[in-house]
C-alpha cells in the first residue's frame, strides 16, 4: 500500500511540476506580449510627439508671418499717417494765407480748419 501511495504521489508531483511549467511558459509569453505592446506604444508615443513638434513649428512659423505682415502694415499706415499729417498742416498754413489776403472767409476758413482737424 506505501508503494500505492508513493506512485499517487509521483504523479501527483508530475502533475503539479507540468503544470508549473505550462504556467511559467504562460507568463513569459504574457510577458513578452507586453514588452512588444510597450515597444509598439514607445514607438506610437515617439511619432505623435514628432508630429507635434511639426504641427507646432508650422504654426509658430504662420503665427510669425502673420506677425510680420501686421507689423508691416502698421509702419505703412504711421507713415501714411504723417504724411498725411504734414499735408493737412500745410495745407492750414496756405488756407491761413488765404484767409489773411481775404480770397476765404473766416466762416470758409474754420469749416475747412474744423474738418483737417478732424483727420489728424
Amino acid at each position: 500500500m506505501a508503494a500505492k501511495k508513493a506512485g499517487y504521489i509521483e504523479k501527483f508531483l508530475k502533475k503539479a511540476d507540468k503544470a508549473i511549467q505550462e504556467g511559467v511558459k504562460r507568463a513569459d509569453e504574457v510577458l513578452e506580449d507586453a514588452v512588444e505592446f510597450g515597444t509598439m506604444t514607445a514607438k506610437q508615443a515617439a511619432q505623435a510627439s514628432k508630429e507635434f513638434r511639426k504641427q507646432a513649428k508650422k504654426e509658430r512659423d504662420e503665427l510669425q508671418k502673420r506677425g510680420v505682415k501686421k507689423i508691416n502694415e502698421g509702419i505703412t499706415a504711421a507713415k501714411n499717417m504723417s504724411s498725411s499729417t504734414e499735408d493737412d498742416l500745410e495745407t492750414l498754413e496756405r488756407l491761413g494765407k488765404l484767409r489773411k489776403s481775404g480770397v476765404i472767409t473766416e466762416k470758409e476758413f474754420q469749416a475747412k480748419k474744423k474738418k483737417i482737424l478732424g483727420r489728424i
